[in-house]
């Protein structure tokens, strides 16, 4: 089984039982079971792929737990979080507060569609389980802006659960994108060679597929 969305940012995030909320009920953090079960293996894959300095943003940050994890496993790279939901931007900050002092950045209002980010370089782009949960206009504007803002050779990672020459890798990501497009008929699983063909537009290639658990890819693309 995939991981459910209730470990993704943006709506997602914000049709999360109350259960996922910190606690106390001034407690501002919010918690996504599925972080603690995929944040290693996928920093497994960015120890490899993201540079050893500069700076990292990260689009659709949802709870932050991912941010933080990176942030402290990945020093000293500076971690950039953000989301346009108040509500995921307050528990990144409470997050951050917890910990105590990190390379986590405040983060930003940014909204993977908006044609203009309120941020003009980084060094890497990451994005999580966002691509299902989202209108294929978020993915458009994702790709766009990590397009704008990468230097040459530097490296877009995505995370989540797509489709392969047309079709599911599980019959369970089946059934998980048949419940998102039920929910919202412009959600659903992306195929593979449709982000390809996406990102090639916009001067990044794909460079790696990597295979993750629970019928997940990690998705590395490199801007030319």
């Amino acid at each position: 089984m995939i991981e459910p969305p209730n470990d993704v940012p943006g709506d997602a995030a914000r049709q999360a039982d109350s259960s996922d909320s910190g606690p106390d009920s001034d407690d501002p953090r919010l918690f996504a079971p599925a972080t603690e079960r995929n944040r290693q293996p996928i920093l497994d894959v960015l120890l490899r792929v993201l540079p050893n300095s500069g700076l990292v943003l990260e689009v659709a940050s949802g709870s932050g737990e991912h941010a933080l994890w990176f942030a402290q496993a990945l020093h000293p790279l500076v971690w950039q979080p953000s989301d346009p939901d108040p509500a995921s931007r307050r528990s990144i900050k409470g997050h951050a507060a917890d910990a105590g002092p990190t390379t986590l950045k405040a983060p930003l209002n940014l909204d993977a569609g908006a044609p203009d980010w309120p941020i003009a370089q980084a060094d890497g782009v990451v994005c999580i389980n966002m691509t299902h949960i989202a209108p294929w206009q978020s993915a458009e504007g994702l790709v766009a802006g990590a397009a704008r803002i990468l230097p040459p050779g530097g490296v877009l990672y995505l995370y989540g659960p797509y489709r392969r020459g047309g079709r599911h890798t599980a019959p369970s990501n089946a059934a998980f994108d048949a419940s998102l497009r039920a929910a919202n008929p412009d959600w659903g699983l992306r195929d593979l060679e449709a982000m390809t063909e996406l990102t090639v537009s916009h001067g990044l290639v794909l460079s790696e597929v990597v295979d993750m658990p629970a019928n997940n890819l990690s998705l590395v693309f490199t801007r030319t």
